[in-house]
């Protein structure tokens, strides 16, 4: 049974940094994509990062480009996002997940519950 739980998320000030972080269960990560996506109240979901399992490249949605970094620890079963420079509109909940085609689909295949992000002063 697949299985990602999300933590780290919380509140914020503008500028901050946070660190989410992902455990990720019922299926071998190394050949698997990975990554985050977010949706904020009333809107739709939103690219974040995804972690090519095939050959290692990042990808980033352009709001969060040159400030979010995705990294990840296949012994550990674990992905990260580190939120640099957060901003207001970067409020959302977060998730962690697979991707069901590689990065290039941002196809979301599995999802977990979703962690609360809140950038405010």
């Amino acid at each position: 049974q697949v299985q990602l739980v999300e933590s780290g998320g919380g509140l914020v000030q503008p500028g901050g940094s946070l660190r989410l972080s992902c455990t990720v269960s019922g299926f071998d990560l190394d050949y698997y994509s990975l990554g985050w996506f977010r949706q904020a109240p009333g809107k739709g979901r939103e690219r974040v990062s995804c972690f090519s399992g095939p050959d290692g490249r990042r990808y980033y949605g352009d709001s969060v480009r040159g400030r979010f970094t995705i990294s990840r620890d296949n012994g550990k079963n674990m992905v990260y996002l580190q939120m640099t420079g957060l901003k207001p509109e970067d409020t959302a909940t977060y998730y962690c997940t697979t991707f069901a085609n590689g990065c290039y689909s941002w196809e979301y295949d599995y999802w977990g519950q979703g962690i609360q992000v809140t950038v405010s002063s």
